[in-house]
């Protein structure tokens, strides 16, 4: 795992600092790379499991919705549902692993982050309003199972995937607050990295 954590690691950081101050050519390239290494990573997991092709199956997603948004003349209304699918996809597999006990400051706490993220960007959706919505609930459904499954099971397995899924959370709002509402130096160098490193933790899930 080593070696592939340094090719993630290198091809992710070239991203971020693109986005920071490079080239646009060094972004279109070394984001879809690092989502494949991503995958090749999760591929590679000790222990296979069928459940584990929901992990594959949502970098799919997530490569396909990143491929959308970056294509100039493509419906961001599909790459919104690429996202959520993926999401979705991850909060099946966080909630197949759990015996479900209730944990109400965790949904509460999300349903306000999700309320006020939605008001911050609702009056500049426009035709989005649904798509993004969507991709949000998906998106608070996802760090909710995560982090049951991290509360009634505090092992490093279930850590990583909460941490995760956080940090997924946390590239979303920068990512849809800066592009709907206020940009600022940075934005996108911050959101690519929690990116990056969300998935990766999940990954990492695999391996524990």
């Amino acid at each position: 795992m080593l070696w592939s954590f340094i090719a993630v690691f290198f091809s992710g950081w070239l991203y971020v600092d693109a986005s920071y101050r490079g080239p646009a050519w060094q972004r279109w390239i070394f984001k879809p790379i690092t989502l494949l290494l991503l995958l090749m990573l999760a591929w590679q997991a000790p222990v296979f499991t069928p459940l584990y092709y929901l992990v594959l199956a949502g970098l799919v997603a997530s490569l396909a919705g990143d491929t959308l948004s970056q294509m100039s003349g493509s419906t961001p209304r599909y790459a919104f549902m690429a996202f959520f699918v993926s999401h979705l996809l991850y909060a099946v597999w966080f909630a197949s692993q759990l015996s479900f006990s209730f944990f109400w400051p965790a949904p509460l706490a999300l349903l306000i982050i999700g309320a006020l993220l939605l008001a911050t960007i609702w009056s500049r959706l426009d035709t989005l309003r649904l798509p993004v919505t969507l991709f949000i609930a998906a998106t608070l459904a996802m760090v909710w199972m995560a982090a049951e499954q991290w509360f009634s099971r505090p092992v490093d397995t279930s850590f990583s995937g909460f941490v995760g899924a956080a940090l997924l959370l946390l590239s979303n709002i920068v990512w849809l607050v800066s592009r709907y509402r206020y940009r600022f130096k940075g934005d996108t160098a911050l959101a690519a990295a929690c990116y990056f490193a969300g998935h990766f933790m999940i990954v990492r899930a695999l391996y524990l």
